[in-house]
């Protein structure tokens, strides 16, 4: 399906185009150069940004039937009807245009960042005599200190706190100190040094800012060695209360790092980012390595993204970088990605500064790339089990239980013209298969084609097994419901359970989908083809249907590979191989005479003698 040309427009520096559907051939004009290209429905709604080194190569990899291209791309490609494209001069430039246009469109079918929060930092400005510590979300070139960023407002707030408690710099706002005539209540709480009332040189405050500095760049062994001499110092001048104090502040200072977890020696700034999945979902999940302590984490839902690992990752550092202020020298990712030069390179020129982005398969870093994995199939195990319950509650309601469904079982019978007939029931436990709980039965009362003889007997059964499920599903119609109730009725088990059953919808009547039939309402539950209570029904009596028919077939194979010998107690697989090979044939063993079978090695008298009196 190649696009031809329709118009043609200058943008600022780039070049619009759009094209649209039409079996003529693609035209040898399409661009080469770097730029975007976004995908329009017929409602001219953009389902999908993309980013290329050259256009054409990529628009061209677009263009196949949908059944030859992945599954995701192959539902864009039905949908779309035009394509955009926008030629910029640099590879950068293309980078920032897809991202920007990702967050103003949330196309369909990319996979969007919508987190848009800037984590909080620390600045200290030191060419200012007399600094404070700011909360600050976007860092200035301004020759200012920035620390962080912290992974919550929370964590910069507790930094704050136990640097105001250890430190005493000024709260005041401001960069000039205002005139008082007092100190205010944070130097009466011992939480300030006063510098707007007291005469404090600039070089002794600066050296608690360099204090304070230490102590945000990490390097608290040196500050407690620091503090440490300033203690002797002022003991050794009998200031006892000044040292008391400074001692107080050590013992702060060496609990913070008692907590801090150290990964890298070399205090290095590293975010280190796992990806993890279930089934629609994907976590990822960023650990932040500020001058080598874990300072924390943030984590990231997508919610069915319709792509691979490689492109879930791709989208998160395309996006979630570049509205970020602070990008450290090292990324450890678990994906492989496959743009990752040039993602590398824009990255090193937003940041300012080379920028290593790296897949370790071994070592420490690897260690911790498995521990943001963790992390993230935790989350995803959370979710899923919130989901599950919030699921529980709906059947619940819309069945109209006497409690919640954690435990399910579904039963179905299968046979073969009344003959080999069995039952089969399958556990689902919060909405998952338990395959530990499956249970196959040979139905033996019941003869014929009585579907409800057999089911009653594979219910009565079951009831004697104990620990009933909280609900039986049956697959089949109101007759079947019944007998299930009656039979489990006249067991006298306390009613605790039950009882449920699922039909396929009759054409006949222009029925459509599924109903399920529940005991004291005459007419059937009718939900919506997507409903989740119903697709969950749906779910356990197919694998119900799924068990019965496979122990079904498992029988019959097992009669038609069978014989006779099988029946003659003694006799086991090796021995009836030994008996075949001599004689050749059934017939010939059933006349044979004692001594001839004595005469095959493990065949004693007593076997052969048996072995007569079976044929006999």
């Amino acid at each position: 399906m190649p696009w031809v040309c329709k118009r043609w427009m200058d943008m600022d520096k780039t070049v619009h185009s759009q094209y649209k559907l039409n079996p003529k051939p693609l035209s040898n004009t399409f661009p080469d150069g770097p730029g975007i290209y976004m995908f329009k429905d017929s409602s001219d709604s953009v389902i999908y940004v993309g980013k290329a080194r050259n256009l054409k190569k990529r628009v061209s990899s677009y263009l196949k039937q949908p059944e030859q291209l992945p599954g995701k791309t192959g539902l864009m490609m039905k949908r779309a009807c035009t394509l955009d494209f926008m030629l910029t001069s640099t590879e950068n430039e293309a980078f920032i245009l897809e991202s920007n246009l990702i967050k103003e469109f949330l196309p369909r079918y990319n996979i969007v960042l919508r987190d848009d929060k800037q984590y909080p930092c620390l600045r200290l400005n030191i060419k200012e005599p007399y600094p404070r510590l700011n909360i600050v979300r976007k860092i200035k070139k301004d020759n200012a200190l920035y620390f962080g960023p912290f992974s919550s407002s929370s964590s910069v707030r507790d930094a704050v706190k136990v640097i105001d408690r250890v430190f005493h710099l000024r709260k005041c706002k401001g960069g000039r100190l205002p005139k008082r005539s007092r100190p205010c209540l944070n130097y009466q709480m011992g939480r300030c040094l006063g510098p707007c009332t007291f005469d404090i040189s600039v070089s002794k405050y600066q050296e608690v800012v360099q204090k304070v500095r230490c102590f945000l760049e990490g390097r608290n062994r040196e500050l407690i060695d620091r503090l440490k001499n300033d203690m002797a110092e002022r003991a050794e001048h009998l200031d006892f209360e000044k040292a008391a104090m400074i001692r107080d502040q050590i013992s702060a200072i060496k609990k913070i790092v008692e907590r801090q977890h150290m990964v890298s020696k070399r205090m290095e700034d590293q975010d280190i980012i796992g990806l993890a999945n279930m089934e629609d979902l994907n976590q990822v999940v960023i650990i932040f390595v500020r001058k080598g302590a874990v300072i924390g984490s943030r984590n990231y839902l997508f919610r069915n993204p319709g792509g691979g690992a490689s492109e879930v990752m791709e989208a998160f550092l395309k996006q979630y970088y570049l509205r970020e202020s602070f990008i450290p020298e090292q990324i450890f990712i678990s994906e492989k990605v496959k743009e990752l030069i040039p993602i590398t390179e824009w990255l090193s020129h937003l940041a300012g500064k080379r920028i290593l982005i790296h897949r370790p398969i071994r070592g420490e870093k690897f260690q911790l790339v498995k521990m943001a994995i963790k992390n993230g199939k935790n989350l995803l195990k959370s979710c899923k089990n919130s989901q599950q319950d919030n699921l529980m509650n709906i059947v619940q309601s819309a069945l109209r239980l006497k409690r919640i469904p954690r435990v399910i079982e579904g039963l179905d019978i299968s046979n073969l013209h009344g003959d080999m007939t069995v039952g089969a029931i399958v556990s689902f436990v919060d909405g998952f298969p338990n395959k530990s709980a499956y249970r196959n039965y040979k139905i033996k009362a019941a003869g014929g084609m009585d579907d409800y003889g057999m089911m009653a007997e594979l219910v009565k059964r079951r009831a004697l097994r104990g620990g009933l499920p909280d609900l039986f599903l049956v697959d089949g119609g109101k007759g079947h419901l019944s007998v299930v109730k009656r039979t489990l009725d006249g067991q006298q088990i306390p009613a605790v359970f039950d009882v449920a059953s699922i039909a396929k919808p009759d054409e006949k009547q222009g029925e459509k989908h599924d109903k399920i039939y529940i005991p004291g309402q005459k007419n059937p539950l009718r939900l919506m083809r997507d409903d989740p209570v119903l697709l969950l029904m749906m779910r356990i009596r197919d694998e119900a249907h799924r068990r019965a028919i496979s122990y079904n077939r498992k029988l019959r194979n097992k009669r038609l590979t069978e014989s006779d010998l099988d029946r003659i107690p003694g006799i086991g697989a090796k021995r009836k191989k030994l008996l075949l090979r001599h004689f050749k044939e059934i017939n010939t063993i059933a006349k044979s005479r004692l001594d001839e079978l004595t005469e095959i090695p493990g065949i004693n008298l007593s076997l052969a003698e048996n072995i007569k009196a079976f044929f006999q």
